[in-house]
């Protein structure tokens, strides 16, 4: 059954049944083109740190010390995030004071439904890309330090992330869809509050080994 328009969801990273990011988002439209969901600055997410302060991104999650999904505010631009159905990565277009100020794709495995929740496994490699077609590669050094580590891409996977990648710079050069104008003027409804983490999302998550 699809997603409600003004929902609140979960957007939940995953790795090996542990929740490493909770992103509670709104839903825009939930259709054949995709799930779209919106996050203004300001609004709350989870994200894991372990007891020294480290992150997933400074450790592999089965190498921090008593980690905990650690409540925060969401920073610097409002996003509006699209998740193709079967898709190998998201779309991310960044605002700036409701200004436009270009597109994030974030490569990970298609996305899994729950009831109120979507969850997808990070793949590390994302692609930063400009409103003129300027692109950059993010987080290579992350998953080069990562491969053939049981809990993430293999070298196989770990070239089928960048594939996908520059699948999708491709079309941002071609200025094909999703690169082509749309949600660039993008307004979320005024009507509706913060997404906010609900009552209950951490109730598996406070334990020494959060999991979904």
């Amino acid at each position: 059954m699809p997603f409600t328009y003004g929902q609140t969801l979960l957007r939940r990273h995953v790795r090996a049944n542990l929740c490493t990011h909770v992103q509670p988002m709104r839903v825009v439209s939930d259709d054949d083109a995709g799930l779209l969901l919106w996050k203004p600055v300001g609004s709350e997410f989870a994200t894991l740190v372990d007891a020294d302060g480290k992150t997933q991104h400074q450790l592999p999650v089965d190498q921090m010390r008593q980690p905990q999904l650690v409540r925060k505010a969401w920073r610097d631009y409002d996003i509006l995030v699209l998740m193709p159905p079967g898709a190998w990565h998201s779309i991310w277009w960044f605002y700036k004071e409701s200004a436009f100020v270009g597109w994030y794709v974030n490569v990970e495995t298609p996305y899994f439904r729950r009831d109120s929740s979507v969850d997808t496994t990070d793949l590390l490699l994302d692609v930063v890309i400009d409103p003129r077609g300027n692109r950059q590669w993010k987080d290579e050094d992350e998953l080069a330090a990562r491969i053939g580590h049981p809990l993430y891409p293999d070298a196989e996977a770990a070239d089928a992330a960048r594939q996908e990648g520059m699948r999708l710079i491709k079309l941002a050069e071609e200025g094909a869809y999703p690169f082509d104008g749309t949600y660039v003027n993008f307004r979320s409804d005024p009507s509706w509050p913060s997404p906010g983490l609900p009552d209950g999302w951490d109730s598996e998550s406070t334990r020494a080994q959060p999991v979904c």
